[in-house]
């Protein structure tokens, strides 16, 4: 990568390199596994003038996204996360019975559904043929398409104007941050709001959370770099929120720029803390490479010492984030003899690079491990209660972020790390 995509700076200063994995979704069916893999460097820099972190776009959004393996509605507390947002968005938008709302990035409908009950008129916009589908069977009106400019413009002539848009878990996902900002700008009513959801690099870097990084995410935000990129698109951040998920989330609150009028007080402090992090200066870099690895010694050393003792390990669920972690660990059968998944989908593929297979969660409590890796260790509140039958047996949990930590599944107590 030679020039930042934002700014165009060539500025651009490491953070951490990854080595080559494949693509984090390509999960292999069966009849895949003696066919070769392409695997592309996943080497995160960060742009020294706009302070935007950012990987090279080797791989097209339309690679990864025509058809997709992430359901969002397999996730009991994130349906709920969406059912309070639509509940409070409602509110802060003063979205009426004429209102009409836009969600970018769909996926399966999961979050408009609640808009759909409150006969609010919507509208997804999802590029996945095969999520997307699943929406407009649960009742979600979806155009199968990528947001960009004349996406937005024709979207706005045929139906109007958005009160809202939502474009919650994509802002990372698209490499023409520029195009995609002046696509929500097209759909947005002058007067309307856009609440975008996105991985907080603070987070990121505090917590170890280097799994989040993976090619379908190109790039990474601060609430600073964040501003720049708004702007980009003729957008002003009014408002921010600090959010729990995916490890630490930030939700921007932006207007059109030529209404939006002065920001919040919450803008001004998270500022403060991202400055205080040192996020606008390479300070605040500099160890994060030194700590992913000590990550992937400890995990491995766990790993190693239990298939030494005779201990069993399998995993539970399979996300993108567990494919960067099981591929920069080199994380093979031997040491973890298969994850389950509650998406049926992926039941029965096997994870990219790593050749693990992926079963259904009934497989757990068959065969009774001893310990049990938790790769979504994002959801930890919620899977250590629906993993609390691995008690019965003995079982552990492992969650190997932002520290390794191995738990008891009926309490959630850590009993040694």
């Amino acid at each position: 990568m030679t020039r930042c995509r934002l700014c165009g700076s060539e500025a651009m200063a490491s953070v951490v390199d990854l080595g080559a994995t494949p693509p984090c979704e390509s999960f292999l069916a069966a009849d895949r596994l003696d066919q070769p893999e392409p695997a592309y460097p996943l080497h995160l820099r960060v742009c020294t003038d706009c302070w935007l972190a950012q990987i090279p776009p080797l791989i097209t959004p339309e690679e990864t996204f025509k058809e997709y393996a992430y359901f969002s509605s397999f996730s009991t507390s994130w349906v709920e996360h969406a059912r309070t947002f639509v509940a409070d968005a409602v509110e802060r938008a003063e979205l009426g019975a004429d209102a009409f709302v836009v969600e970018v990035a769909s996926n399966d409908g999961y979050l408009l559904k609640h808009v759909v009950d409150r006969d609010i008129r919507c509208l997804g916009i999802e590029p996945s043929v095969n999520v997307g589908a699943a929406a407009r069977d649960a009742g979600v009106p979806t155009l199968t398409e990528f947001l960009s400019p004349e996406t937005g413009a024709a979207v706005r002539a045929e139906h109007g104007p958005a009160n809202l848009v939502v474009a919650n878990n994509v802002y990372a996902h698209i490499p023409d941050v520029i195009g995609f900002t002046q696509g929500l700008r097209a759909l947005v009513a002058d007067d309307g709001w856009v609440s975008i959801e996105v991985q907080h690099l603070l987070t990121l870097i505090e917590e170890n959370q280097y799994d989040t990084i993976y090619h379908e995410h190109f790039q990474y935000y601060t609430v600073a770099s964040a501003i720049r990129a708004l702007a980009s698109g003729g957008l002003t951040l009014v408002d921010v929120e600090l959010l729990p998920t995916h490890g630490g989330s930030i939700r921007l609150w932006a207007r059109p720029a030529e209404t939006a009028g002065e920001p919040s007080q919450a803008v001004t402090d998270v500022l403060a803390r991202e400055k205080a992090a040192g996020l606008q200066e390479l300070s605040g870099y500099t160890e994060f490479s030194a700590r992913v690895a000590k990550v992937r010694r400890d995990l491995l050393r766990f790993l190693i010492e239990a298939a030494d003792r005779g201990e069993t390990v399998v995993g539970y669920g399979a996300p993108g984030k567990g494919n960067t972690l099981l591929n920069h660990c080199g994380i093979r059968p031997d040491l973890l003899a298969y994850t389950v998944d509650r998406n049926p989908y992926k039941h029965g593929r096997y994870t990219p690079g790593t050749r693990i297979p992926i079963l259904a969660p009934e497989q757990i409590a068959a065969d009774k491990p001893d310990y049990v890796l938790v790769l979504p260790w994002n959801l930890r509140a919620e899977l250590v209660e629906q993993l609390a039958f691995v008690h019965e047996w003995g079982g552990r949990l492992v969650f190997p972020i932002p520290e390794l930590s191995v738990v008891e599944a009926a309490s959630s107590k850590e009993v040694t790390a």
